[in-house]
């Protein structure tokens, strides 16, 4: 599938939101940061947390669960979790460091479209 798909009205995302669709048998997290918008997986890459319930801050999205933080202009990571020490060299062993997947955006009249890539 390598189309764009419509998701929402740009009405239904205020700026700083986080929002999720229901795309293809996937979540789709979408965000808008002031007049631009960013798509990506819905689950954390690091344990598959529910990333709507995270925090945003600019285009860092931060995850509810261990506080990983992940960039939405790209999906890379910028900050796996919050533990440290051991804890964290142990957990990067386990399950070492993975980006976000995103989706390309554009927006038609009042409708945001993502694009989805297999």
């Amino acid at each position: 599938m390598n189309e764009f798909v419509d998701v929402f009205s740009t009405l239904d995302v205020p700026d700083g939101s986080l929002r999720i669709s229901e795309v293809g048998g996937r979540e789709i997290l979408l965000a808008r940061v002031v007049d631009r918008y960013y798509a990506a997986d819905n689950r954390c890459p690091h344990m598959g947390c529910n990333l709507s319930r995270g925090t945003l801050e600019g285009t860092i999205l931060t995850c509810p669960r261990h506080h990983s933080q992940f960039d939405l202009r790209d999906g890379r990571v910028i900050r796996w979790t919050d533990w440290s020490g051991i804890k964290l060299s142990i957990a990067k062993i386990l399950k070492p460091p993975k980006p976000l997947k995103t989706y390309g955006v554009k927006i038609e009249g009042e409708r945001i479209l993502v694009k989805l890539k297999e």
